[in-house]
């Protein structure tokens, strides 16, 4: 009998890798639907008041017109039928329809800071979305977790995720890119710029401080700056062509064959960060890049989706995990300082 599984896209990042795992499961009928909520955060998504996150805004047109364009079937908030396995990449907030059904969440990309929204989440049982991504696995409404890297699985592990629900996978788009060398962007050798939504998630960032310092490392050479998609792109180019007015703004395409194509890399807090360093960028962030040396996703040539598919495959053919609560530890609160890497 052909089983039924739900795809939850978010950012179109977040949406390919669904299609990638889907692509790689065979005798199911696979569904896919943009992000949802319910209840309230639902009420506020429909009434548009969270287009800044992947509840609606850019990343809901994103995620449909991906899904048209590729003609994949669409269940919105997986409410036609029945499901037996449903596959997400984020966990922060946990729909209803996964109470009731096996779930493989899959890890989408680098874990903010632990800060004091953290220990809001760890203490006092605050939605998990307040700390964003560094409360990424503690709802346990999850049978797998799929991470990049073994020194993904011991971070989570500390955080408090139970061992036997982690599986070192690897994650689409993030698993081969040393192919992104050969590419068709016509530029090289400049400074490149990935900026943050930090400002949209209600975290600090002192936008002018950072592009004053992003000004005295390219040191008069070329500088391209690649805006966050989730960010305001209207105060952001209004501060960047103030601070930075001999910049090259881009506010959408592809990232990765820009870092390819760069000598150096400015990140503030951003998953491209490792894309420089295992491309051996010349590479600063806000980020310790040191800690992350031991994060660097596994570069596996492009096999992450049908690891992860082989997963969603075992768990269709038995018997839903136990689950049991554990604690979680608390870290200090990183510094707001650059970190550097010269590359290679």
């Amino acid at each position: 009998m052909s089983r039924n599984v739900l795809f939850i896209g978010g950012s179109l990042n977040q949406t390919t890798m669904m299609h990638q795992i889907a692509q790689r499961l065979e005798g199911c009928n696979a569904y896919f639907t943009p992000f949802f909520a319910d209840g309230f955060l639902g009420l506020l998504a429909r009434a548009g008041l969270l287009d800044f996150t992947i509840l609606g805004g850019r990343h809901r047109r994103q995620t449909l017109r991906y899904l048209r364009e590729h003609n994949l079937p669409i269940d919105e908030g997986g409410k036609s039928r029945r499901y037996d396995l449903i596959v997400t990449c984020t966990d922060l907030i946990t729909q209803k329809v996964l109470r009731d059904t096996p779930v493989v969440l899959v890890q989408e990309g680098i874990m903010e800071p632990e800060d004091w929204t953290f220990a809001l989440v760890k203490y006092f049982k605050f939605p998990r979305y307040l700390a964003n991504t560094a409360a990424t696995g503690l709802s346990d409404q999850y049978e797998i977790f799929c991470v990049a890297s073994e020194g993904y699985r011991d971070l989570f592990i500390r955080k408090g995720v139970k061992p036997h629900k982690i599986a070192v996978t690897g994650v689409p788009n993030l698993d081969n890119l040393e192919a992104f060398r050969q590419n068709d962007f016509p530029l090289r050798g400049y400074v490149l710029v990935a900026t943050s939504n930090a400002r949209e998630t209600f975290k600090r960032d002192a936008r002018l401080v950072f592009l004053q310092q992003v000004k005295r490392i390219a040191a008069g050479r070329p500088i391209l700056v690649k805006l966050h998609p989730n960010e305001n792109r209207r105060r952001a180019i209004r501060e960047i062509e103030r601070f930075l007015p001999e910049a090259q703004i881009f506010t959408d395409g592809d990232i990765y064959p820009m870092i390819a194509n760069c000598d150096v890399l400015i990140t503030q807090y951003s998953t491209v960060t490792f894309a420089g360093l295992l491309l051996g960028k010349e590479t600063y962030s806000y980020l310790n890049l040191d800690e992350l040396k031991k994060l660097l996703p596994l570069q596996n040539g492009g096999k992450s989706a049908q690891r992860i598919a082989a997963i969603c495959q075992d768990l269709l053919n038995r018997p839903r995990l136990e689950r049991k609560k554990s604690p979680f530890i608390l870290q200090p609160k990183p510094q707001f300082l650059f970190s550097r890497d010269l590359g290679k």
